[in-house]
């Protein structure tokens, strides 16, 4: 099986998506200086493409266990496999990591990504579980 990559989804679906799923964010409250980048994976589930989006490991994750549907990415990100939703081909990117050019950033998503690959085989086998 190929290894899990990660993907950008485009804003202006995401603003599609919204209405019909409020647990999403909006890319970019009245008064927030940057978008919010919707970076995640996109896993295969019963012939349907899902994303599942990366959010920022919080303080309060520390505290909170593993579960069906929440996979920590060490103290980098979180999965919440409980927010995937239907994405197509048409509106996710393929995100070149070696192509950033904020080396902090670069250096996050490689750490990120590093740690997702190796728990790949549990994404899935969660995400199959949970769907």
């Amino acid at each position: 099986m190929e290894n899990i990559k990660l993907y950008e989804v485009n804003p202006a679906y995401v603003d599609y998506l919204i209405p019909l799923a409020p647990h999403l964010f909006h890319n970019k409250q009245a008064g927030q200086t940057n978008e919010r980048k919707y970076i995640g994976i996109v896993l295969k589930i019963n012939g349907f493409e899902y994303f599942a989006p990366l959010s920022s490991f919080k303080s309060k994750h520390r505290k909170m266990k593993e579960s069906l549907d929440l996979i920590k990415v060490k103290d980098y990100a979180v999965i919440n496999l409980n927010t995937m939703f239907p994405v197509p081909k048409s509106e996710r990117t393929y995100v070149n990591i070696q192509a950033e050019k904020n080396l902090q950033y670069r250096n996050l998503l490689l750490a990120e990504y590093r740690v997702i690959k190796s728990l790949q085989q549990k994404i899935r086998k969660n995400a199959m579980t949970l769907y």
